[in-house]
C-alpha cells in the first residue's frame, strides 16, 4: 500500500559517497549490458516485467507482514521457487523478464527498525503502541500500518519517525545493498535488474505517488539516494533526475501510478501551483513521464463509464476504487474523474497542446503490480494478494480492505493485474528503458498477449503478405510513435496473438480521441477485428458478445469461442485534415474467471449472485498511442519512428 511519510532533509537527496565496492561485480555487470549480447535489427519480441514491485524493506509492506527481501523477489521473477511469508510454495509458471524493485523511498526499513527495537527504547506512544500491535497478530499489524497511512494523509506522523539524519543514513546502508544485488541478478540476455524506488506523494490521501526507474548500473545509481517524497509537488522529483543525469550521465525516467485514486489531481489542466499550466511545465512532464500505470493491483485505470458513457467495456476495474482516494479520506465526485482516468488525461493532453504548443500527457501505457508481497504474479490462478494479509486463504475475497474507514472496499475489489510489454531489441537493460522512452511498450491486465501496432498513410492488406514488421518500421511508426499529417486518413496494421498458455482472443479495437472543430474533446471505440467474423474496416457497426464459456462454480472456461490471432488493417473512416488526435488497441479476451471464482472452487466457498457474476471478466491488453498532429506543430518529427 502506498503512502508519503514526513520530509527528510535535503541532504538526503542527492548524497555524493564512495561507490560501493560490488562485492566482486565486474564493470561489465554494472553497465546496461547492450554490448554484451547480439540485438535485432528491430524489435523483435515483447519483453515481459513488473515494474512495481515492494518487500520488506517498504515500511508499509513489512507492516503488513511480508518477511520476503529483494532477493526472494528476483529470484522469483527469474522463475525459481520461493517460500512465501506465509509459509507456502511459489512460483511462476512463466518467469519475468525484467523487474523493477520500487520500495518506498520514504522511511526505507522503518517498520522493520521498530519492530525489532526493544520496546523500553521506543519512548513515543504512537509508535510504541504500533510496535505493539505489529507483535501482537498479523490482523493487528495490518491495523497499525492502516493508521501509519490515515496518519500520513493529515500529516500527522510522530516527529520520531521523521528524524533525518538516522533516516539518511539507514537509507543509504539499504540502498548500497540493494543495488549491489541487482548487479549481480542482472544478466544480459536473460534478465534484467532495475535500480528503482517508489515516490510517494499524497496530498491529503490523494495519489501522485510515481514509479522511479534508471536505467543504469550501481556505477552511477550508488551516487544518489532514492528521493523522499517532500511536501511540495512533483517538480522537485524533476529536478532530482536533472540532477542525477547531469552529474552521472545517467539516465532516469518516473512512471505515474494510481491515478484513479488521485481524487482528480493526477492530470489537471492546471499547474502545480494551481494556476494555468505553462509550456515549460508541459515539456517537463512528457520528457520525465513518458509511460503511465493504467492497470494494477487497486484498479484500472483506462476509464471510467461516467467519462465513455458509449464504451460497453469502460467498467473493467471500476468497482470500489471509485469511492475515493486510497485512505478513503477524501471521496470521489464525478467532476474529479477526468483527471483520473487516463483516455481523459490522453484528450487533455490534446487539448492543452492545441492551446500551448505541448503536451503534458503524451504518454505510454504499462501495466505493473504493485505487489506487497515480494512476489510479481499477474494471473487470476496464480493470486498472491496485494499484501502478506490477504495472500490464498479462504475469507479474503469478502474481507474488508479500504485502510481507512473499512467502508466500501472489499477482497474481491483487487484485480490480479498487471504487466508491462516492452518491444526492443534485446533483454538489457538500456534496450528496455529506451523502449519506455519512446513509449514502445503496451500493458496487459495479466495475460501476456502479443500486441503490435503500427501507423501511417500507405499501409494496405498486402504488407501481411511480405515482411508487415519492416514495413512498419520503415513506412510508419510503431505504438508510442508520432505521425505528422500529410492531408491522408491513416492506416494502422495491428496484430494480436492469444497468450499461448490463456483464453482466446474476442475482439481487437481502436480508441481514438480528437479535438474537434469547435476545441471540444471526443473519443470514439471502433471494432477493427473480431473472432467471429471478419470485419469490414470501413464500418464501425456494433458487434455481439462473442459468449461465455465460463463455468462458475468449477472456475474453467473452454477455449471454443475466440480467436487465437487477431489482424487488421484499419483506416480512420472519420479523418479531418488537422485534427490533432491519439489512437491505442484495446485487445479483449473471451471471458474467464477472475481470481475470486477460483479462490471459491479452491476454499469451497459460497459467493453471493452478484459477486459471481462481476469475477466472470474479460482480460484485456492496452496498447501505447500513436499521435496524429497537424503539420507545422512545434517539434514536427519525421513521420517514421525508428
Amino acid at each position: 500500500m502506498d503512502f508519503r511519510i514526513g520530509v527528510i532533509a535535503s541532504a538526503l537527496v542527492l548524497a555524493g559517497c564512495d561507490l560501493m565496492s560490488g562485492g566482486g561485480v565486474s564493470e561489465e555487470q554494472r553497465g546496461d549490458g547492450t554490448d554484451t549480447i547480439e540485438l535485432a535489427e528491430f524489435p523483435d519480441r515483447p519483453y515481459w516485467g513488473d515494474t512495481h514491485l515492494h518487500t520488506d524493506v517498504s515500511v508499509d509492506a513489512f507492516g503488513f507482514g511480508v518477511r520476503l527481501g529483494p532477493e526472494d523477489a528476483l529470484k522469483f521473477a527469474r522463475g525459481e521457487e520461493v517460500t512465501a511469508t506465509t509459509g507456502m510454495s511459489a512460483q511462476l509458471d512463466r518467469p519475468l523478464d525484467f523487474l523493477v524493485i520500487a520500495d518506498h523511498s520514504d522511511a526505507m526499513g522503518a517498520t522493520r527498525r521498530l519492530y525489532d527495537a526493544p520496546r523500553m527504547m521506543v519512548r513515543d506512544p504512537t509508535l510504541r503502541r504500533w510496535r505493539d500491535m505489529m507483535h501482537e497478530s498479523s490482523d493487528q499489524s495490518t491495523r497499525a500500518v492502516a493508521e501509519l497511512i490515515t496518519a500520513a494523509a493529515n500529516d500527522e506522523i510522530p516527529e520520531a519517525l521523521r528524524d533525518p539524519e538516522r533516516q539518511a543514513k539507514a537509507t543509504r546502508e539499504l540502498w548500497d545493498r540493494h543495488l549491489g544485488l541487482l548487479d549481480r541478478y542482472n544478466e544480459p540476455g536473460k534478465f534484467t535488474a532495475f535500480a528503482g524506488f517508489e515516490w510517494t506523494l499524497m496530498p491529503g490521501g490523494n495519489n501522485l505517488h510515481r514509479v522511479v526507474m534508471f536505467r543504469d548500473g550501481s556505477a552511477r545509481t550508488a551516487q544518489v539516494l532514492p528521493y523522499p517524497g517532500l511536501d511540495g509537488d512533483v517538480t522537485g522529483l524533476w529536478d532530482y533526475m536533472d540532477s542525477y543525469e547531469q552529474s552521472t550521465g545517467g539516465k532516469v525516467l518516473a512512471i505515474p501510478h494510481n491515478s484513479n485514486l488521485s481524487n482528480g489531481k493526477m492530470f489537471e489542466f492546471s499547474g502545480p501551483d494551481g494556476g494555468p499550466m505553462d509550456a515549460d511545465y508541459a515539456r517537463r512532464r512528457a520528457r520525465h513521464e513518458p509511460v503511465v500505470e493504467a492497470t494494477q493491483i487497486k484498479g484500472d485505470s483506462e476509464t471510467h463509464p461516467f467519462l465513455s458513457p458509449n464504451d460497453e467495456y469502460a467498467s473493467f476495474g471500476v468497482a470500489g476504487w471509485e469511492l475515493g482516494n486510497l485512505p478513503l479520506t477524501a471521496r470521489s465526485t464525478p467532476d474529479m474523474f477526468a483527471g483520473s482516468y487516463i483516455r481523459s488525461a490522453l484528450l487533455r493532453g490534446l487539448t492543452l497542446e492545441q492551446q500551448m504548443g505541448e503536451n503534458p500527457y503524451a504518454f505510454g501505457l504499462i501495466g505493473s503490480t504493485d505487489s506487497h508481497t515480494a512476489l510479481a504474479t499477474a494471473d487470476d490462478d496464480q493470486f498472491f494478494g496485494k499484501h502478506t494479509g490477504n495472500e490464498p486463504r479462504a475469507d479474503r475475497a469478502m474481507a474488508a480492505q479500504n485502510l481507512g474507514t473499512r467502508q466500501g472496499r472489499f477482497g474481491w475489489h483487487y484485480l490480479a493485474s498487471g504487466y508491462a510489454a516492452a518491444w526492443a531489441r534485446g533483454n538489457t537493460r538500456a534496450e528496455i528503458f529506451d523502449a519506455f522512452m519512446r513509449r514502445e511498450v503496451y500493458a496487459t491486465t495479466g495475460p501476456r498477449m502479443v500486441v503490435r501496432l503500427f501507423a501511417g498513410f500507405d499501409f494496405g492488406e498486402s504488407d501481411w503478405e511480405g515482411d508487415w514488421v519492416r514495413a512498419g518500421y520503415t513506412r510508419g511508426v510503431p505504438m508510442g510513435g508520432d505521425l505528422v499529417d500529410d492531408g491522408r486518413a491513416p492506416t494502422f496494421l495491428v496484430s494480436a496473438l492469444k497468450d499461448p498458455d490463456g483464453a482466446n482472443l474476442d475482439r481487437v479495437q481502436i480508441v481514438k480521441g480528437w479535438v474537434d472543430a469547435n476545441g471540444a474533446e471526443q473519443e470514439k471505440v471502433f471494432d477493427v477485428a473480431w473472432s467471429a467474423r471478419p470485419m469490414d474496416a470501413a464500418s464501425n457497426s456494433p458487434v455481439p458478445p462473442v459468449g461465455d464459456t465460463v463455468n462458475r462454480s468449477e472456475a474453467t472456461y473452454e477455449n471454443s469461442i475466440g480467436a487465437a490471432e487477431l489482424r487488421a488493417t484499419w483506416t480512420d473512416p472519420e479523418y479531418r485534415r488537422g485534427q490533432r488526435a491519439f489512437y491505442y488497441v484495446r485487445v479483449l479476451e473471451i471471458p474467464t474467471p477472475s481470481w475470486v471464482l477460483y479462490d471459491a472452487k479452491r476454499f469451497g466457498l459460497t459467493l453471493p449472485r452478484e459477486v459471481v457474476q462481476a469475477n466472470v471478466i474479460q482480460q484485456r491488453a492496452y496498447s501505447s498511442p500513436v499521435w496524429l498532429r497537424p503539420r507545422g506543430t512545434p517539434g514536427d518529427a519525421p513521420p517514421i519512428m525508428r
